[in-house]
């Protein structure tokens, strides 16, 4: 099973931008769909984006789309979520997790990591 580690995250003004990495400490990702959730204050943990395996589909949550785009280099064991024209309300924790061979929006207990966090401020 493959096992996440993320790490970009900071504070950041509005209007700015972010690149968060997700790390695999262990396993390949190209056989893997890897999703980016994230926990906002207070909030229910939601997904924001997922990219398919074998660099696949990609999809977004609503909000971010136009703004956040999800990539991979299979080479690096890397996934990235680029994250611009930040706004208070994408403040929270990151988390990247495996999902499966397709995007389902339900993360495999055990693959994320720590989190990052991201704090969209003035």
């Amino acid at each position: 099973q493959v096992q996440l580690v993320e790490s970009g995250g900071g504070l950041v003004q509005p209007g700015g931008s972010l690149r968060l990495s997700c790390a695999a400490s262990r396993g390949d990702l190209e056989h893997w769909a890897i999703g980016w959730f994230r926990q906002p204050p207070g909030k229910e943990r939601e997904v924001v984006s997922c990219i398919d395996s074998n660099d696949g589909p990609t999809n977004y949550l609503d909000s971010v789309k136009g703004r956040f785009t999800i990539s991979i280099d299979n080479a690096k064991r890397l996934v990235y979520l680029q994250m611009n024209d930040l706004k208070p309300e994408d403040t929270g924790t990151y988390y990247c997790a495996a999902e499966g061979r397709r995007c389902s929006g339900y993360p495999i207990i055990g693959t994320w990591g720590q989190g990052t966090q991201v704090t969209v401020s003035s």
